[in-house]
């Protein structure tokens, strides 16, 4: 056998067995994202945001605990973005031979989506602007760090920062819709190329269609919020059934590649 072959695995559309590692960061980074997601609903509702929102309060929040204020301002929603990187790099390896186009763009798509909400998120900034506001000693200099902070609210929060009545379109800043419309797409394209695969089960193909397509209807006006909210089981289901297919696949080329050099 060519010493090429012995590193050669087609199993569930693999490259090689050096994709075993990659798939087993992927399907942890996928339990890290689902896991962070679940904290967020949790630290939410025991420590909600500030009942009327407006700016003053939440550099009080951030003075009184950083952590409740930063978790509020949706902390763990930015870990959990960071691990979707590799778990977006795993799966564009274990789908590309079944579906290269989807595999690619959803990839293209992911990453965008995943900068966006780097640069949408304020939280560091509110941090800052929290201690600047307490170090203030007159009415002009907190004047005007309050209106540092109701700019970097509404870029975040969009039409839910205060003062604001409650829209009939549900929406937040420019930089998260579209980080977040990206992303609902991308894993549309991901579920599909799963279904064309079979690699990571077509269970997980169709749930994950049915749970990035309800979350879109966040932008729907009155019930999107609702919508969205029915979604999320889904999502979780589906970011689990990623990560479990991964590890299966890390397995399967594992013992590929070991089998391949027993023959050799």
């Amino acid at each position: 056998m060519p010493p090429c072959e012995s590193h050669r695995v087609t199993d569930a559309g693999t490259p090689g067995s050096r994709m075993k590692g990659l798939y087993r960061v992927g399907g942890a980074a996928a339990l890290v994202s689902a896991a962070m997601t679940v904290a967020g609903i949790v630290t939410y509702l025991a420590w909600p945001p500030p009942e009327d929102g407006s700016v003053t309060t939440w550099f009080t929040l951030f003075q009184q605990n950083w952590l409740v204020g930063m978790l509020d301002l949706d902390l763990t929603m930015l870990v959990s973005y960071v691990a979707l990187i590799p778990v977006l790099l795993a799966l564009y390896v274990a789908l590309r031979r079944a579906s290269e186009s989807l595999a690619v763009l959803a990839l293209v798509f992911g990453l965008v989506s995943i900068a966006t909400y780097f640069a949408s998120s304020r939280v560091f900034e509110m941090l800052a602007l929290s201690g600047q506001y307490a170090a203030a000693t007159t009415d002009a200099e907190r004047a005007i760090v309050a209106a540092a902070g109701q700019s970097m609210l509404t870029t975040y929060l969009g039409a839910y920062a205060a003062p604001a009545v409650a829209p009939g379109w549900n929406y937040q800043g420019t930089a998260f819709n579209v980080s977040f419309v990206l992303w609902t797409v991308a894993g549309i394209m991901i579920s599909a190329a799963m279904l064309r695969s079979g690699a990571l089960g077509k269970a997980a193909g169709y749930l994950g269609i049915a749970g990035n397509a309800g979350a879109l209807g966040l932008f729907i006006p009155a019930i999107g919020v609702l919508l969205s909210l029915l979604s999320l089981p889904l999502l979780l289901a589906w970011l689990i059934m990623i990560a479990l297919g991964l590890f299966r696949l890390a397995h399967s080329t594992g013992e590929a590649a070991d089998l391949a050099g027993a023959v050799q």
